[in-house]
């Protein structure tokens, strides 16, 4: 069974003994149904009125109330027992303010259930802008075309390419569907729906070949970071230690961007906040020692995983590439095999500039895999696509948002899952 239909189901006609046998129950059942549908309106209409009724006695108490209730007289005495608001500083009524939002706070943290959400959940709720945007542009463009032609097919390509899936995905599923409208001689494009959502997956599953798993070892796994500045890479590494951590590995963080001492100090940070160690060297220290440290004290140690975080200065590529191919022959030196796994950190908010990012750092040093970060906060998650078709560098982890365990391994399956849900 293919990826769509394991997603959306197999479009299958009914047996014909199915659809009698389904008129026939409907025919019966259709009397009580009736019955029970008039009393219901019934029993409503009742209640409703008796509603009323116990509404306007409720009234009639409460003004006969009003009218008996005694006037209650104050002294002066009693008043300046009071102090004047006046009196009151300004100081008092912000801390009172402030202990009242903190009590409150506290409260309502107390009372909030703390639910974990399940893998699909993440992904549902971080695709939701994407899924959001797609569809309602999908739905538009179906709603202004009543014949398929020439003019819908071109449409139809420009909105693929402002979802972000890239001008070469656009054009091969644009020609597939011509193809497709010919050979189903569909004339109206509501039969084509369905046929595009499906080259969608059709697409990013291509020979059943994913290769998303990541490629740990029975020893030390070794794992290269690499990606511009500020596209979350550090932060992807800080949260991996973390779950990995959890799972019960020993791990290791070399914070190889000698030459940004904030880079190094928000590894460090990240290191003390989940408990792992961060090798680390001098400012302007070569990024190959400090890698060379890194290893051999993971390999002494019996380190489980070990992340190396390295410079993002895509701007020098020839200096950029010289060092990373001197990184990789120290790590060669330490553990032949190693690294084990290449990720390129690519912010999803950048849409098709993520995309060009990726073809340069494909240029300057081999990659394994992506970690695609960012995806929550934007409508562009359709660049996983365009990776897939014009890189086929397989997206291997998936940022959800900004909670420590907002990471985890990606899955094609939950991903487009999260993406076309609903748009059949």
């Amino acid at each position: 069974m293919g990826l769509f239909d394991r997603l959306f189901g197999k479009k299958e006609e009914p047996k014909i003994e199915e659809v009698v046998k389904e008129a026939l129950e409907n025919l019966d059942l259709s009397e009580d149904i009736e019955a029970e549908e008039v009393s219901q309106e019934v029993a409503e209409v009742e209640s409703s009125e008796e509603a009323v009724l116990q509404e306007e006695e409720n009234q009639d108490t409460v003004e006969e109330s009003l009218d008996s209730e005694p006037t209650v007289e104050v002294s002066q005495e009693e008043i300046e027992e009071f102090p004047n608001s006046e009196e009151v500083t300004e100081e008092e009524n912000i801390e009172l303010l402030e202990t009242v939002e903190e009590n409150s706070s506290e409260v309502l943290e107390a009372e909030r259930p703390q639910v974990e959400e399940t893998v699909q959940e993440k992904y549902d709720r971080s695709l939701k802008k994407t899924r959001t945007g797609f569809g309602a542009r999908l739905n538009a463009f179906f709603a202004n075309f009543r014949s398929v032609d020439e003019e819908f097919f071109e449409e139809l390509e420009e909105l693929l390419i402002m979802s972000d899936v890239g001008v070469q995905v656009a054009s091969n599923l644009t020609e597939e569907l011509r193809y497709e409208a010919k050979l189903e001689n569909a004339k109206k494009p509501d039969a084509l729906r369905r046929v595009i959502i499906e080259k969608l997956v059709e697409l990013y599953e291509k020979d059943g070949n994913y290769d998303e798993r990541i490629h740990f070892q029975d020893g030390l796994t070794v794992m290269l970071f690499v990606g511009v500045n500020g596209v979350g890479k550090t932060t992807s590494i800080g949260k991996l230690a973390h779950r990995y951590k959890q799972a019960g590995k020993k791990v290791m963080l070399v914070a190889a961007d000698t030459f940004r001492a904030g880079a190094v100090a928000q590894l460090a940070e990240w290191g003390r906040r989940v408990d792992v160690p961060v090798v680390t060297g001098p400012e302007k220290a070569d990024p190959a020692s400090v890698v060379f440290d890194g290893m051999e004290r993971a390999v002494s140690e019996g380190i489980d995983i070990l992340m190396i975080d390295t410079a993002g200065r895509l701007q020098n590529k020839d200096n950029l590439m010289a060092e990373l191919e001197k990184i990789g022959r120290i790590i060669k030196r330490v553990v032949p095999e190693a690294p084990h796994e290449t990720f390129l950190a690519l912010d999803a908010s950048t849409g098709q500039n993520a995309l060009v990012q990726a073809k340069e750092f494909s240029k300057i040093t081999p990659l394994t895999g992506i970690v695609l970060t960012k995806i929550d906060g934007t409508a562009r998650g359709g660049v996983v696509l365009a990776i897939r078709e014009e890189l086929n560098i397989p997206v291997k982890l998936i940022g959800f948002g900004e909670k420590i365990d907002d990471i985890g391994e990606f899955n094609s399956e939950n991903f487009m899952k999260g993406l076309l849900e609903g748009l059949i």
